[in-house]
């Protein structure tokens, strides 16, 4: 099918629900913590109850305000809620607070790096602000479905972009970038298996050359980029097998069965009016102050893509690093800290993206759990930076931490690894073992260099590494009149 597909050219739009974090609803004091029982978390207000009224929630906002600010959106002074009107069992109200005609969030762009390298910049139309439905429950009663209200106006920051992308693998790189972002931001967790980070991808092909959009399906709700990926490629194919036979695609709402790795249609795609949009009548205009949009921007903090160029241009590491240590905020801020302590930006992010985080990985732990905090790794890589110790010390002195509250100097005095550097000690070493090798000093004294690694080698494991290998180098090039 490849002629096919290159005659062709998708059309992508992506719609993400991001879940702010926040410890009550968008509308309610309802708490918002994920795995309470069912139907627990759900007040008058979520399940819509005569006389009750909606209270906007500030921190939720405020969230909203960070993102818009982080991406270069305009930040709407007046914005408001409008009632979408739609009939559904898992919608208590029979309309969903939105926010259609006027967002609080206006443009804006996301940076995305491909597998390659390569940057993807996709402009977004707008983010809005908006309440969660709750969730109906198929498999729990035999012959009926349950309903859940405990999800029922969570606060949501929608974030929708142009359609600008072309590939499934550049539609996850976008939403790679985004996941990374508003966690690095802290409004968001990003926990896609608990519904925290939802994409809902809208597909369409056109002829290749052709400005014209074609007819557009909506895949909803997946959530996993992996799944985002095939979701999205057999839309693509799907759309070009149609169009191929002269059909025309039909605008519909779609769902991803992983099982299957298909996608299957759900109900017919609704237009914009179907939903008989108006302002809410209980919720006044949201009016922002320059003071409040201030106030936000104070607390962004540098973004990743800032600290990545930073981590490049001005660490000097490699795009690999680089790229790995802008990701996870949590990550990039203890490895500020290590190689501040270390003095050595290049050894930290070695010690930080290899053994710590491997033993982060093999006990299963988050970096804010970790049991070695960043200066005292930091000091460890003091001492190997300034070659107090050598590497091999350096890994048995970290686990030694890794399963105390040492210090570095205290675990290398605990364990017996403080570097010999005395020289007359090393002197009569050297004399040892040139008695005991006689071949091979032969061989060295005739020019054979190599040789001299050999008995470097032969003093470190006599001393189970602790030996300073400069100093030894120093005195064998001595005995050979060097």
């Amino acid at each position: 099918m490849s002629a096919a597909v290159d005659a062709w050219e998708a059309v992508i739009g992506l719609e993400v629900h991001v879940q702010l974090r926040t410890a009550s609803k968008m509308f309610s004091g309802a708490a918002t913590a994920y795995g309470a029982e069912a139907n627990c978390q759900a007040n008058v207000v979520d399940v819509a109850l005569p006389g009750v009224l909606p209270v906007v929630n500030a921190e939720a906002i405020n969230k909203a305000i960070r993102f818009g600010l982080a991406v270069g959106g305009d930040i709407s002074a007046d914005s408001v809620f409008d009632r979408k009107n739609y009939f559904y069992p898992d919608l208590p109200k029979g309309y969903q607070l939105s926010q259609f005609a006027q967002p609080i969030v206006a443009g804006g762009l996301v940076h995305a790096r491909r597998a390659d390298g390569s940057l993807l910049q996709v402009q977004l139309t707008r983010a809005h602000l908006e309440e969660d439905a709750g969730k109906s429950i198929h498999d729990a009663f035999a012959g009926a479905t349950g309903v859940d209200y405990n999800r029922a106006g969570t606060p949501l920051l929608e974030v929708v972009t142009e359609p600008v992308l072309h590939s499934a693998a550049d539609a996850v790189a976008y939403l790679k970038a985004l996941h990374t972002l508003v966690r690095w931001l802290g409004i968001c967790d990003g926990n896609m298996q608990e519904g925290s980070f939802r994409c809902d991808a809208n597909v369409s092909v056109r002829p290749r050359g052709s400005d014209q959009l074609g007819v557009r399906s909506e895949v909803k709700n997946v959530n996993s980029f992996r799944f985002v990926e095939k979701a999205i490629s057999y839309e693509i194919e799907r759309h070009i097998r149609l169009c191929e036979r002269g059909e025309q695609p039909v605008q519909e709402t779609r769902l991803y069965d992983a099982a299957r790795d298909q996608t299957r249609s759900m109900r017919s795609k609704e237009y914009a009016e179907d939903y008989r949009y108006f302002p809410d009548p209980d919720l006044p205009p949201l009016r922002l102050s320059e003071a409040e949009i201030a106030a936000q921007r104070e607390q962004l903090p540098e973004l990743p893509q800032q600290r990545y160029r930073r981590y490049l241009e001005e660490l000097g590491l490699s795009d690999y690093d680089a790229d790995l240590l802008s990701t996870e905020r949590a990550l990039s801020d203890y490895y500020e800290q290590v190689a501040a302590a270390a003095g050595d930006a290049k050894l930290a992010a070695n010690w930080v993206l290899g053994e710590f985080s491997a033993a982060l990985n093999s006990a299963q732990l988050n970096v804010e759990d970790s049991p070695l905090d960043s200066a005292r790794l930091g000091g460890l890589l003091a001492k190997l930076a300034s070659k107090e110790i050598n590497g091999k010390i350096a890994k048995k002195v970290f686990e030694a931490m890794w399963r105390s509250a040492d210090s570095a100097a205290e675990a290398i005095d605990r364990l017996g690894l403080k570097k010999i550097d005395d020289s007359a000690a090393l002197a009569a070493m050297v004399d040892q073992l040139i008695a005991q090798h006689p071949e091979q000093w032969a061989q060295l004294q005739q020019g054979q260099d190599k040789l001299l690694q050999f008995f470097i080698g032969q003093a470190m494991r006599a001393t189970r590494g602790q030996a300073d290998a400069g100093v030894l180098q120093g005195m064998i090039r001595d005995r050979l009149g060097q």
